[in-house]
């Protein structure tokens, strides 16, 4: 698709794109705004370099497409709730945060509609983000599996990650993370959903929230949900963005799934989240 005032160049076959010839610290014109809309959804995650944000104007562009959420367990800057800091520091060794393939915040009712993440810090090498297209993952499964999977219901739930003895309780020491008995809460999502703006179908699960089928046991679950898992993250279906200081990414949470490598032992890690609020997956 061409556009009149941005300037999108694919970084892969399957998704992803950089796009120039805008500044996300200016305010930009409805139409500009937009045109990155547009880019969204036409790529999925795109990408913008060279930016000097402050959390304010990172936040400003943001709510350009929908309201701000706060994170149910990572606490937000100070005067600036709706930012996560996402941090690893030097001498950190553990688990990095968002390090498997996950879509944002499946535990929620409403997940949210995609993220920005910017670039405060970036170690030398490594470091990188790895996203999948889901509606590629969907559309090549056989026709029997999307006929079975499109009457199914999946169940989420944070406990992995934040529970009381989740993976929080070890790692990102130097992350504001507080567990609690409320990521013990189990929210039903469709295991295919349809985006709400293009009318395609996704797969809708992740390693990260996605724990078992609807009116199913977990261990009866596991062997197609850990089928679905390999199959969203097969290599076609990838992109890979290399970060620079002052990078930032917007993802459509709704069609994608990401992945933080975990690949720059002795080396600072640090960025920004925000995330636009989202519609119940149907």
């Amino acid at each position: 698709m061409s556009y009149n005032t941005i300037t999108t160049t694919p970084i892969s076959g399957a998704l992803g794109a950089e796009i120039t010839g805008v500044s996300l610290v200016d305010h930009l014109s409805d139409g500009v705004i937009a045109e990155i809309r547009q880019a969204l959804l036409d790529h999925l995650v795109i990408f913008f370099r060279d930016q000097q944000l402050t959390p304010p104007q990172q936040i400003a562009f943001a709510k350009r497409f929908g309201p701000l959420e706060e994170h149910d367990f990572v606490k937000g800057l100070p005067d600036h709730p709706e930012i996560i800091r996402v941090v690893r520091e030097a001498d950190e060794d553990s688990l990095n945060f968002g390090g498997a393939w996950h879509t944002d915040v499946t535990h929620q009712e409403c997940p949210a509609l995609g993220s920005v993440l910017y670039s405060i810090d970036v170690p030398p090498h490594g470091g990188d983000t790895l996203f999948a297209n889901q509606y590629l993952a969907y559309e090549t499964l056989s026709p029997g599996m999307q006929r079975m999977l499109d009457g199914m219901t999946a169940i989420h739930t944070a406990e992995g990650p934040f529970g009381p003895n989740g993976r929080a309780a070890t790692n990102w020491k130097n992350m504001q993370i507080e567990t609690s008995e409320k990521a013990l809460e189990e929210m039903e999502h469709p295991v295919v959903r349809t985006h709400p703006e293009t009318g395609r179908k996704a797969l809708f699960v992740n390693k990260t929230f996605t724990v078992r089928f609807k009116d199913v046991t977990a261990l009866e679950s596991a062997p197609l949900l850990d089928y679905l898992f390999h199959h969203a993250s097969h290599e076609q279906f990838t992109c890979r963005f290399r970060w620079t200081k002052g990078a930032a990414a917007f993802w459509d949470n709704r069609s994608v799934l990401h992945y933080a490598l975990n690949d720059y032992s002795g080396h600072r890690r640090e960025m920004h989240r925000v995330a636009i609020s989202g519609d119940r997956p149907v």
